[in-house]
């Protein structure tokens, strides 16, 4: 009887965190877009997956994740910003695998230690921490920011591999984290809800020997709720070898995107979010 308690213990200590590779965001984690409206399929890659970003039994952001380019193609979240510690332990995702794995947030030691998961088999369906080593230049960039979140579990949840591109490191130091601390708290003001889209643009360079690419633009989005008349937006993009980021109108911002994906016309938010 002491073990079985024993091992019912371990095992519900193994699922504490957990990251749901689902078939849409509106049928599984749809609070984190304005009116639960997604961004339309002009964005999708080849090789999607939709990840409702879980840990500790709740959710806290949304990913759509490029398989292929093994980088996220947006993060979808809450901004609620609060003094906190950055977290350091880096996650990765075994749902990406396949749906016998665990749908736990992990470390890979654990992946590597506890599930029989090889290193090559987890490296297949995505970035692994090898893939960020010796960096030049670069480094491991936030799509959806620690920062941006309230307490030790949500900030947590943000570093997982699923969440992070190659950035340029001025930027990533720079300018974007202006954007980031600065103006998301400016422009934030008389805010109830702020709904935040952040999303990387696949570029032409790879890195770990042509595993992950670099994002040519690291772009953001902002739909802000004052009431439930009145809304505002805006918007930034940066271009990944820059350490600059302009300001634009959501609506500008939807035009670029659609520019530099060459599909159809983009739209982030529902269409009761202003676009000028």
């Amino acid at each position: 009887m002491l073990l079985l308690l024993l091992l019912q213990i371990w095992a519900s200590c193994l699922w504490l965190g957990h990251s749901e590779v689902v078939t849409s965001f509106e049928s599984s984690c749809p609070q984190f877009f304005f009116r639960e409206t997604p961004p339309n399929e002009a964005l999708e890659p080849e090789n999607p997956a939709w990840i409702c970003q879980r840990y500790k039994n709740q959710y806290y952001f949304a990913t759509l994740y490029d398989r292929n380019r093994r980088i996220p193609v947006y993060s979808a979240y809450l901004y609620q910003p609060a003094p906190g510690k950055r977290p350091k332990t880096w996650l990765v995702e075994p749902q990406l695998m396949g749906p016998t794995y665990p749908k736990t947030m992990e470390r890979e030691w654990t992946l590597l230690n506890h599930f029989s998961v090889s290193l090559e088999q987890l490296s297949k369906s995505q970035a692994i921490l090898q893939d960020y080593k010796n960096l030049t230049g670069l480094n491991r960039g936030h799509l959806n920011p620690s920062s941006h979140h309230p307490d030790s579990n949500s900030r947590t949840a943000t570093f997982t591999l699923t969440n992070i591109v190659p950035q340029d490191e001025k930027l990533n130091g720079g300018a974007w984290n202006n954007y980031e601390q600065q103006m998301m708290i400016r422009r934030t003001q008389g805010c109830n809800t702020t709904y935040v889209i952040v999303g990387a643009v696949p570029g032409n360079n790879y890195i770990a020997k042509g595993r992950v690419n670099k994002p040519s633009h690291i772009w953001s989005g902002i739909c802000c709720e004052v009431d439930t008349n009145h809304r505002k937006a805006w918007a930034v993009i940066a271009e990944n070898d820059k350490n600059e980021v302009e300001l634009l109108t959501l609506g500008e911002l939807e035009d670029v995107l659609t520019d530099l994906y060459g599909r159809d016309q983009v739209s982030l938010f529902d269409s009761a979010c202003p676009r000028e």
